[in-house]
Parts: structure tokens; C-alpha cells; sequence
């Protein structure tokens, strides 16, 4: 399997197409596979890189690793892209993956062109931030049922419906249990608080796209709306469910192909 090790981790990656290079970050379960089609739509422009997150999918768990940030997965997304000699690179982020896009274009900036932020969820912008108290209970009565597989089930069916949990590859969603307790152990909690401050974010030079999902949960596009107010953008709409990326591909490639022209050009 294609793997670097960068930034003490060992990262499974992929390369397809040819054009100036586009960065995908996957969210929760971090794994590339969600991509596949995705990125083939996108790879007739650009190369486009995805990767399983550390500790996720085909990307082993470091020996001791027990703890995460946004600035640790930025840190990683960075030394790959710099690995790869595909530094500055547009970068695209789906839910979680958008959070570290963000930290990204701030803590490297000399390593992004552009970002698109695709609902991440930056829960301090929800109208109630105890909304967030839904997820929680889908974790414990995951954890009664079946552990960390069941949850990750659970959790799946609650931003991609039903038929977006019964529609994945039968590999994915086995590397995507097999993982869970990356989410569990690791990752929830680590990166929901996110938010730079108002300075912070109007220092930011590289274009952003904020975007949302027609069929999105409203806390997102809460979210959205108030983070692209910070950045002085607008927020832009594709269809779909909070992971177009399997449902609607050829909308989401085509809603985004603009501006991924634009910063790449």
C-alpha cells in the first residue's frame, strides 16, 4: 500500500489525475475510500490527493497515540502534501475535515491555494450548542448495543440517512467499524470547540468556499453561515446530504470546480 510517514504517523494515500494539485479531507471515520468516485470526477482538472487520516482505515494507529487536535491534523495534512512536492495545493474538507482545513490554512498557510469548508461542524455556532447532546446520545446507546462498531452505525445513518449507511462498499464500511474506536477513543471532543478568533480569521488570505448541503443538518448551515460572516464570504449551497460526496458527486465536483479553477490558476 502507498504510505509516507510524516509527522509520526504513517499515512495511506492516493494520486489520481493530472492538473494543479487538490487535497480532500475526509471527517468522521477519515478514510479516503469515501472519496473514490469523488476524486475520480475532479482528477480530469487536478491531481487530487486523498489519504486515510491517522488512525483510520489503511493508516495505522501510532504506538501511543491517545490524544488528537485540529493543529495535529493540520500538521499531518501539511507534511503530506509536502512529502508528496504537491505544496500549495486547494484543499476541499467534508465535516471534521473542513475544521482541519481551516486550521490548516492558518497554521500553513504557504501550503494552501484555497479551501473549501464543507459543513464542518463548529459547534460554538450552532444556535444551541447543546444540540450536539443528540450525537452524545447516539454514542451511548451505541455503546449498549455493540460498542464502537454500532455506534460508528449509528452515527453514519444520523448524517447520511439510512440509505447512505446501506449504500457504502462493503470494504469501506468494514475498515470504517474496524477503526471506531479512533472516533470513539481519539477523536470526539478533540476538535468540535474549534474556532479562531475573530483577528485570527480576518488575517486569512487564501479564498475560502464555505458550503452547505441542501438536505445538510440546520445546525451546520448555522454554523456555516456564521463562520462565513467572520470571513467576509458567502455561503454557497449544493445538493445533497451532509455527504454529497456519495450521494450527489457530480453536483458537488461541479459546485466547487470554479473556484478550484480560480486558486489554481
Amino acid at each position: 500500500m502507498p504510505t509516507l510517514a510524516v509527522n509520526g504517523a504513517e499515512l495511506y494515500h492516493e494520486v489520481r489525475g493530472d492538473g494543479p494539485p487538490l487535497l480532500l479531507i475526509m471527517g468522521m471515520t477519515g478514510d479516503a475510500g469515501h472519496f473514490e468516485g469523488f476524486a475520480d470526477l475532479l482528477a480530469d482538472e487536478f491531481t487530487v490527493v486523498t489519504y486515510d487520516r491517522r488512525g483510520n482505515g489503511r493508516s495505522p494507529r501510532p504506538s501511543g497515540w491517545t490524544s488528537t487536535s485540529p493543529e495535529e491534523q493540520a500538521d499531518d495534512a501539511a507534511a503530506l502534501l509536502d512529502s508528496l512536492g504537491l505544496a500549495p495545493a486547494a484543499v476541499y474538507g467534508s465535516s471534521s475535515g473542513g475544521t482541519f482545513a481551516l486550521c490548516l490554512l492558518i497554521r500553513h498557510p504557504e501550503t494552501v491555494r484555497g479551501a473549501v469548508l464543507h459543513e464542518a461542524p463548529f459547534v460554538s455556532l450552532f444556535d444551541d450548542p447543546g444540540a450536539r447532546a443528540e450525537v452524545t446520545a447516539l454514542v451511548q446507546e451505541g455503546m449498549e448495543a455493540g460498542g464502537p462498531p454500532a455506534v460508528l452505525e449509528r452515527l453514519w445513518r444520523y448524517v447520511a440517512g439510512d440509505a447512505g449507511w446501506e449504500r457504502l462498499e462493503p470494504g469501506l464500511r468494514g475498515r470504517m467499524q474496524a477503526s471506531a474506536d479512533t472516533l470513539l477513543d481519539v477523536e470526539l471532543g478533540s476538535y468540535e470547540s474549534f474556532l479562531p478568533d475573530e483577528e485570527t480569521l480576518a488575517s486569512v488570505a487564501a479564498p475560502v468556499l464555505v458550503l452547505v448541503s441542501e438536505q445538510g443538518p440546520a445546525v451546520y448551515g448555522q454554523a456555516a453561515g456564521r463562520m462565513a460572516e467572520r470571513l467576509g464570504v458567502e455561503v454557497t449551497c449544493t445538493p445533497g446530504t451532509h455527504t454529497a460526496y456519495h450521494d450527489r458527486p457530480h453536483e458537488l465536483a461541479e459546485t466547487i470546480r470554479q473556484f478550484l479553477r480560480e486558486v489554481s490558476s
